[in-house]
């Protein structure tokens, strides 16, 4: 009896589609990142912006890195996850342009970014090591950790500064 094709379908397979989906997914966070911190009010959001651009830039050349430990070329596939979640950004910057309360859409907007992607980069990790890909595992968890201190930072922004503001206009 010949296979079928869901079959075929192995955690490789999944580990595989699942990168392409976080490097178009990395791909659009550094095109999307200019255009928030030019649309950030606060010097601080801001700087966060043109800091994590700075890191995307690590994360696409690690995630280059983890298609060359499986023998892959680099390329993406369109995520609908991060398309939807960088229109609800641009969107925000529509509808807030000028308002109290833009930046705190805008963290908002970034922090659904950092979640979708510490949710994809841990399970990448860890199919990376059920896999036995070791040298994948490590450039996995470097972004992962990165990923998390992002959104934590991010966090205590929202808390010390930026929700403030707009609570107060």
């Amino acid at each position: 009896m010949a296979p079928t094709k869901a079959s075929s379908k192995d955690l490789n397979t999944l580990f595989h589609d699942t990168l392409k989906d976080i490097y178009f997914a990395e791909k659009k966070i550094l095109a999307t990142l200019p255009k928030m911190a030019k649309a950030a009010q606060s010097p601080d959001l801001k700087a966060a912006f043109e800091k994590h651009r700075g890191q995307t830039e690590e994360h696409v050349a690690r995630l280059e890195g983890v298609f060359e430990v499986i023998g892959k070329k680099p390329v993406g596939k369109t995520c609908a996850a991060i398309m939807g979640i960088t229109e609800e950004g641009a969107e925000i910057m529509d509808e807030y342009k000028g308002a109290a309360a833009l930046d705190a859409g805008l963290l908002a907007a970034a922090q659904a970014v950092e979640h979708y992607e510490i949710s994809r980069y841990g399970t990448l990790r860890t199919w990376a090591s059920e896999l036995g890909y070791n040298d994948a595992v490590s450039l996995l968890e470097l972004t992962l950790s990165e990923e998390k201190e992002t959104d934590a930072a991010l966090t205590q922004l929202a808390e010390s500064a930026v929700n403030v503001a707009a609570e107060a206009a």
